[in-house]
């Protein structure tokens, strides 16, 4: 019964996903910093001047990109959240960033952002104003895209505070069509059914065609709980929302909160694993001038970032769960599998889990090759669909691996005839 549940879900997870936003960005999951779950609305400059919301925070942080290796693991974007702007819009009715915390404005910060290789985000609202009291975008849509894109930024996130949620839709597309006027490429970054699903279920091929990526539940905390709840509420929805996932527009769990305080170096690497297989935009909120360096190898991790960004363009989707073990997969190009077997068990020590007993362990017949990323990284070699391999999984710790098929036919050349190629298929046993 699981296999034909497995197979009835995998026909609705390969459909072809709705026609992305037309913007040519995100074509894989987007990968940067993003100030909002470490700094949050610190404005007192004078208190706490190397860590309130100002120029000099997001120049330092993007110096740490580019010296420490982040910008060369893909990481591109550093993202401005609530809490930069002014109280007031200028006289011309534009957006206007606090004059003392970013006296040099948004333009100058964009020009340091960019010379440095890397991309600026910033953010808005949706509604009246934004979460944190400042103003919002209602009313100024056009404004707005035109003032960034004269600023040279180069993403939105735009939030949905202060707006009746029945215009939320109007309201969102109506943005990303003053984006795209602008004649600058914005990556759009959406939280439109978060908002949405208190009410009723969002329409996915509209959020998809509107937006790059999209956030669908609470905000991330610094704390397991809070990445067990999302990882919870994502595997409840998926037959809704992985369909709509795909090159150009991302299902958005929210930050990653590795290098923090809240999480074990266990639970790091579940939710580094989790959020590859997610195909979720990898946008940290730490102080890259002050991680540890195993959170920052885990962070920098080529095989995981491999997965994150892998050009199929897939997103993986929970398929068992069994004795506290989760089983999440997601397909990957060249026809290989990405498995993240999660111990939600949160008590004694490491536990046993035989691979076979994964749905998608049946690529492996007759053989394949199995690759663990995490908690070490380890050549498990050629397998068999009988194979007997047991993985060790600390509790709230994540085991990921890459599968990769072992074709049953051999294809050669065997010879030149009437400008046709002829092609013999000799059985592997």
């Amino acid at each position: 019964m699981i296999c034909v549940l497995f197979l009835l879900r995998l026909l609705v997870f390969i459909r072809p996903a709705a026609e992305a936003l037309d913007n040519g960005l995100a074509l894989t999951p987007t990968m940067g910093w993003l100030h909002w779950e470490r700094f949050m609305c610190n404005i007192d400059c004078d208190k706490d001047p190397d860590n309130c919301i100002s120029e000099r925070l997001y120049m330092q942080m993007a110096d740490m990109m580019v010296k420490e290796g982040w910008k060369e693991a893909g990481y591109e974007y550093v993202c401005i959240d609530d809490c930069w702007p002014s109280h007031q819009r200028d006289a011309r009715g534009r957006l206007q960033a606090d004059p003392k915390r970013f006296p040099g404005g948004i333009k100058k910060l964009a020009d340091y952002i960019h010379s440095k290789g890397l991309k600026l985000g910033i953010y808005a609202d949706v509604g009246k104003n934004t979460c944190a009291g400042y103003p919002g975008s209602l009313g100024h849509y056009e404004t707005d895209a035109q003032t960034f894109a004269d600023w040279n930024v180069d993403l939105l996130k735009f939030d949905g505070c202060y707006m009746d949620w029945t215009l939320l839709g109007e309201g969102y597309i109506n943005m990303s069509k003053a984006l795209n006027q602008t004649g600058r490429s914005i990556l759009y970054s959406c939280e439109w059914p978060l908002y949405e699903w208190p009410f009723k279920q969002p329409n996915y091929t509209a959020i998809r065609e509107t937006c790059n990526h999209w956030r669908n539940f609470n905000d991330v905390y610094d704390s397991w709980s809070s990445i067990k709840t999302i990882l919870d509420w994502t595997a409840s929805h998926q037959d809704v929302i992985v369909p709509s996932a795909g090159s150009g527009g991302w299902n958005d769990p929210d930050m990653l909160v590795i290098g923090n305080f809240g999480l074990s170096h266990d639970q790091q690497e579940s939710q580094m694993a989790l959020w590859a297989i997610m195909a979720a935009p990898l946008l940290m909120s730490n102080d890259l001038r002050d991680i540890c360096p195993r959170s920052k190898g885990l962070l920098q991790n080529k095989r995981i970032i491999d997965i994150s960004q892998d050009p199929l363009g897939r997103q993986g989707y929970h398929t068992i769960k069994v004795d506290s073990f989760e089983v999440w997969e997601r397909p990957l190009s060249q026809n290989r599998l990405a498995v993240a077997v999660l111990n939600r068990q949160e008590i004694g020590g490491p536990r046993g889990f035989v691979i076979r007993a994964v749905p998608g362990w049946k690529i492996c017949d007759p053989q394949c090759n199995v690759t663990q990323i995490l908690p070490q990284y380890k050549e498990l070699g050629v397998q068999t669909f009988k194979s007997e391999v047991v993985l060790s999984v600390n509790p709230s710790g994540t085991a990921l691996l890459t599968i990769t098929p072992i074709s049953r036919f051999r294809t050669y050349k065997l010879h030149w005839q009437d400008t046709s190629v002829r092609h013999k298929q000799e059985t592997i046993l």
